[in-house]
Order: C-alpha cells, then structure tokens, then sequence
C-alpha cells in the first residue's frame, strides 16, 4: 500500500494522475479464515482493521452485499458527539469520538474530521431542565460540556433566529463535529486491506453453518466459507441475518430520512438541534447544508425518502433559520436503523458460540464506528467483551440492568 503524502501527490501530477494504485483489492474468497466480518460498512470494516492492526489476526474476510460504504455509512448525517446522560455510554461514545480525532493520522486518509462543537438548544422550561440535568451528568461522567444562556447562543450560532420557539439555553459539546461518512469507509477499507484483510464486494451471506451451538461457516452468493469466529455488523438488517442464525434480537428497524441542499458559501459552523423543531442541521465542506429529522413512525427496510418528512424538516429548518426558505433541496434518501427498547447498541457475544453481535444503533451508528469496530474485534479475538462494552451485552435484557439513552438520541425518536 502506498502512503499519501505531499510528496506522493505532487510526483503523481508529474505522472500525470496515471499510476495510483486502488485504495483496496477487490478479493475473492477463499475456503476458510481466521476470522469473518459480515458488513461492509463502518462497523464492519473498522472491526476488520483492529482485528489486524491490534489483535494480528490477518487472516479475515470482509463480507458486503453491495459495495463498500452503499449503506448507513454513507447515509447519514456524519454528527460526532458524545452527549449522553449514562456514564456507560459517555464512556462509549466519547472514547469514539478520542480516536476520531486522531484518525486520519492512523489511516493515512482524510477523513475531513471538523471539530466544529454541537448545540441542543432549550425552548421551554421543560426542555431547559432536560439540559441543566445532561450538563450535570455529563460533567460528572467526564465529557466536556457547556450550559450557555439563550442571548449568547443566539451570538454564537451564525443565523439562528427561531420564529416561534423562543430560544431559552443550548448546550454545547465543543469537541463534537462531524467527518466525511464515505471517506471514514474508505479510510478503514484500505488501511484493513493494506494488512492482509480480503475486501470481499457482491457477497450476500444466505446462511451459517452452526454444528453442536457453534458457529462453523457461512453460506453464501459466493460459495460457503468456513471460520469458527464470525462477527455481525449489518445495522438495519440485524434481525433479519439473526434469524437466519435461528435466534431473534429485541431490534425493530425503521427508516431515517436525511437531506441535502444545492451548495452555498460558508454560513454555518456548528452542528444545530432544535428539539422543538425536530431538525438538525450542519453545512458541509462543500457548502451543502446536511438536515435530519425523526424516524419514521412504522417499520420498514425502504431506504427512499417520503413527502412528510420533506414537509417536517424543510418546515423545521425555515423556523430556525429564516434566510433559508429559497434555499433548493438536491437529496433525500433514508438509512435503516436498528432500534433497541432500550436506545443502546449490543455489542459481544449471541446465542451461538462464536457469533459476535454489533447493532442496535438506532441513536446514530456514524459516530460510534471507531469504537463499535474496536470492542467487537476484541470480543472476537479474545472471546471477552471488552469493557467499555460491558453494559452493552444481550444479557442485559436477561438481567433488566437496561440503559434508557432516547433523550440522548436527541429527535432520533
């Protein structure tokens, strides 16, 4: 693999852009692996890389249907942060939010991280408690956070001049931002191929070969692969790949919407949600504004967009952001989500011996994708969960020790 540099550029212009390698080899299967990751998205392919890069195993097989980054990963909003009220998922997300912020170094690839801050702003005197209470926990949990007066937010967020909800406080994660989702895929996709994982596009898996309660092999388009560790990492379609496994996960799937505007100059430089409005919204290094809103209100695996939720968020932003309302709509597409009761990820082992879970990230899997693939290739390498996702295993719909994250999601729900 070649590594990215100023000096490799400029000798590439010398050559006329004619010599760039692939960023990862498109691999065929092989009969057996160490180790297999279903899931060619973040999860997946971050697991593949700190399966290599941390543990030595080498030996993998990366499994996507489709092609990489086709799915949540490169459907979503790309939001970083790590404002949650548990100090298990602080703990979380904000050791995601740690290697973020250095991995475009780790990968030798831009990722476009921005440390731009995100802002949950207050509207009423309910919503205003809801926040004094997130800063208090979040200072107790570690996270650095901010309570700020709604005179100084409205100075502070370029723009901001709500219509009908009164801005009463906001609460701001300096350290939150967001990153550019298909660069963060192919970052992963060729650092794992540059240590010997086998990128393999256009392979469904139909089915595993589990013998005596363990995991043995996966069936697939392309012929049966054996492995006796084998790691999960689908989002949305979770439920339907453990049911081929012959076990079912507390996971409901619905679509999340998202939008993108025509380009424009700078005029946003933060992340804004307004609970009020059911919007966020933050302006992309090409000038598009990026906006999200809630779920929608039934199950569903359609990744399209529909008329209401155009109608919410286009309805939501312009209250926010008056100058907006000529601003034209480009995109608008859905991401399937995997919603737990509970509003917190699984992350280790499932019923069957070797078969590793990552999913349930119905509050937003983008900013967790370092993390989540850290912790599920530990599980899988070492066969223990890792720490900071002690909290996040199956068991605790056993035990009843659950982590109710939906004020956290934010308008997730």
């Amino acid at each position: 693999m070649n590594r990215y540099s100023a000096w490799s550029l400029f000798r590439a212009g010398l050559e006329r852009q004619r010599n760039w390698q692939p960023a990862w080899r498109d691999a065929e299967p092989k009969k057996a692996y160490d180790a297999i990751v279903i899931g060619g998205g973040g999860h997946g392919l971050a697991t593949a890389y700190y399966l290599a890069k941390v543990h030595g195993i080498r030996n993998v097989a990366l499994l996507e249907r489709g092609w990489i980054g086709g799915g949540n990963t490169g459907r979503n909003t790309t939001v970083i942060r790590s404002n949650y009220f548990f100090p298990e998922s602080t703990r979380f997300y904000d050791h995601a939010l740690t290697l973020y912020e250095g991995l475009s170094r780790e990968l030798n690839y831009n990722i476009m991280f921005s440390r731009r801050g995100m802002w949950t702003l207050a509207h009423d005197r309910h919503g205003l408690e809801v926040l004094r209470r997130s800063v208090n926990a979040m200072l107790r949990n570690g996270a650095e956070v901010e309570l700020v007066g709604g005179e100084e937010v409205l100075r502070r967020i370029p723009g901001l001049c709500p219509t009908r909800f009164p801005v009463l406080a906001g609460l701001l994660q300096p350290r939150g931002g967001t990153a550019r989702h298909d660069a963060v895929a192919w970052g992963y996709a060729r650092a794992a191929d540059g240590l010997g994982v086998d990128i393999i596009q256009n392979c469904e898996v139909l089915g595993f070969d589990i013998r005596g309660g363990a995991i043995r092999g996966v069936r697939t388009s392309r012929g049966d692969i054996a492995s006796d560790r084998v790691g999960m990492a689908v989002a949305g379609h979770s439920s339907a790949m453990a049911k081929l496994a012959g076990f079912r996960l507390p996971i409901v799937s619905y679509a999340l919407q998202a939008f993108v505007s025509e380009p424009m100059k700078p005029v946003l430089d933060t992340v804004v949600l307004a609970p009020a409005t059911g919007v966020y919204v933050s302006q992309s290094d090409k000038g598009e504004l990026v906006l999200g809103g809630a779920l929608d209100l039934f199950p569903s695996y359609a990744q399209r967009g529909s008329l209401p939720a155009l109608e919410q968020v286009a309805g939501g932003l312009i209250d926010m952001f008056p100058q907006f309302s000529r601003v034209r709509l480009l995109r608008q597409w859905a991401g399937i989500v995997d919603v737990v009761q509970d509003s917190t990820p699984i992350l280790g082992q499932s019923p069957i011996d070797g078969l590793y879970l990552n999913c349930g990230w119905g509050t937003g899997g983008f900013k967790a994708i370092p993390a989540g693939g850290h912790c599920l290739a530990h599980v899988m390498a070492t066969g223990k969960t890792h720490p900071l996702a002690a909290a996040f295993t199956l068991d605790r719909f056993r035990t009843g020790a659950l982590i109710d994250e939906a004020a956290a999601s934010g308008i997730a729900h």
